[in-house]
């Protein structure tokens, strides 16, 4: 008779969610041998090979595409038959997973995530920061952090409710000899930090007022796709920048940035943390999400 561990099936499913053994490993938090021993040996049990592997792909054979097509909804069951029986527990511990913008994480970071750890010592959390938009429940994760018109429809929203702007600065000696730019389009003579984008292209500055939008494609001596790089930049006179205005937010009070066409830079959708109905959630779950309303609300101090 032959038994599977639980393990084997997720290393499959883990393999052609993250596209190779070794980010499948990493994100099961096993080493590659682990996870090619696992699925060797379901392999060898059920007589046929599941994945077709070179040194540079892995691809699922036929046989494969139809055993992972019958085993994934099984393993959701077995996934939600666990969490409800975790969801009894009285103290909420074990890892919760979240997916943001690198700029959403920094903005939740202290007010949210750090308070709910010191509240919840025995819960762990994992925070992935990416640029790109991610089916978060099918990429494993518990929540997802995005601004409110890049939420799933189908999603279960909290907006978080903080004001967010975009803020053009500069170092104060970027113009000891040359005015201040008055309207966007003046940036074009200026140098400025330019910013890539996940996908590779290069991201157009924002820009509205009164009812007019445009966007600019600045020039500059140096692109950046991180926006602490682009920080050290412009705090170094490199150029112009364009940053969240929480990233900046602290150098320009203190006179190291100064900001310009702030007219021009309105208020941002709210962050919303977003997550799918989820009947039988665990506990550490459930404490997130109340501690979010309560930041909503404004009930943290």
């Amino acid at each position: 008779m032959m038994r599977h561990s639980l393990i084997e099936l997720e290393a499959v499913l883990a393999i052609v969610r993250c596209g190779s053994f070794r980010a499948a490993a990493l994100d099961l938090g096993m080493s590659t041998t682990a996870v090619s021993n696992a699925v060797g040996k379901l392999e060898r049990e059920l007589g046929v090979r599941l994945f077709n592997r070179t040194t540079r792909s892995v691809s699922l054979t036929y046989a494969g595409r139809i055993f992972v097509a019958q085993i994934k909804s099984a393993l959701e069951d077995i996934r939600k038959a666990m969490n409800a029986a975790r969801s009894q527990q009285e103290t909420p511990s074990g890892t919760l997973r979240i997916n943001a913008f690198a700029t959403a994480a920094r903005e939740i970071m202290v007010p949210l995530v750090l308070t709910y750890l010191q509240r919840y010592p025995q819960v762990h959390v994992d925070i992935v920061t990416e640029g790109r938009l991610i089916d978060v429940v099918a990429a494993g994760f518990d929540l997802g952090v995005r601004s409110a018109d890049l939420v799933p429809s189908d999603a279960i929203a909290i907006p978080l409710g903080q004001t967010r702007r975009m803020a053009v600065a500069a170092s104060p000696a970027l113009f000891e000899d040359k005015p201040i730019p008055q309207a966007p389009q003046d940036l074009l003579i200026y140098p400025c930090v330019r910013v890539r984008l996940p996908n590779g292209a290069l991201f157009r500055w924002r820009f509205e007022k009164d009812g007019e939008e445009l966007q600019l494609a600045v020039e500059g001596p140096v692109t950046l796709d991180e926006a602490s790089l682009a920080r050290i930049a412009v705090t170094s006179g490199v150029g112009i920048g364009y940053f969240m205005e929480t990233d900046v937010r602290e150098d320009i009070a203190s006179g190291r940035l100064i900001r310009i066409l702030e007219d021009w830079t309105p208020p941002l959708a709210p962050l919303c943390l977003y997550y799918s109905n989820r009947r039988n959630s665990s506990a550490a779950f459930q404490a997130f999400i109340a501690l979010a309303r309560d930041f909503a609300a404004g009930r943290l101090t």
